[in-house]
């Protein structure tokens, strides 16, 4: 993920609006307890993803992996007063400080989670969405983006975590491993999609932000 120096790195956190107590209280919390603490959006990107909710003013915003809850904390500082997130991720043993900690923020009545396989969860779930988070495991980036397109506002978005993955997704698509070929799939998947717009933007792993402009 160290794409950029990391003198950098910190001088953009540093010149960023801070977290908020309930997040720097989860970010070290996560590192402190929990398994693969990289995978926290953490500072920069968590303010990134909060700036795009905030220009996008989403009434309804999906999430597919939550992890420790830091990225849908920061999704939901963006929506309008009568807005909604949904959260899903397999990892129902992380439900109590997910829960906790959405509680700390605030958020409570704004955060639903969901647990179980989001392939299952996904097409009983209602939009339309205005903003789509994906961020769950890599060989279902394209299903996940097939299921949840149709359930997309027009005018709305869909942005992928991890799409340049630690910069694996420029090696030889034959000698690569399932998780990076899946990545590569969806990346070209993206750039043939003539139904959006999109950029890769290289923040932290890259994010790949698709706006749906026609059905």
């Amino acid at each position: 993920m160290e794409f950029i120096d990391p003198a950098i790195s910190a001088y953009a956190e540093k010149h960023s609006t801070p977290e908020s107590s309930a997040l720097q209280e989860l970010n070290r919390e996560t590192h402190a307890r929990v398994l693969m603490p990289r995978m926290l959006s953490g500072h920069l990107q968590g303010r990134v993803l909060s700036m795009f909710s905030h220009m996008i003013r989403p009434k309804l915003i999906l999430e597919i992996g939550t992890y420790t809850g830091y990225s849908a904390i920061c999704l939901a500082e963006g929506l309008i007063p009568e807005g909604h997130l949904h959260t899903i991720d397999i990892n129902d043993e992380l439900q109590p400080l997910v829960k906790s900690y959405i509680s700390k923020a605030g958020l409570e009545n704004k955060i639903t989670t969901h647990y179980g396989n989001a392939v299952n969860l996904i097409p009983a779930l209602q939009g339309p969405f205005d903003l789509v988070f994906i961020d769950a495991d890599k060989i279902n980036y394209s299903n996940y983006y097939k299921l949840v397109f149709d359930k997309v506002n027009s005018g709305g978005y869909i942005i992928a975590d991890n799409v340049l993955w630690s910069g694996k997704i420029l090696e030889d698509t034959g000698k690569t491993d399932k998780d990076t070929r899946a990545l590569q799939d969806f990346n070209e998947m993206i750039r043939n999609d003539k139904r959006v717009e999109n950029v890769l933007f290289p923040i932290r792993d890259g994010l790949m932000v698709v706006r749906k402009v026609s059905t």
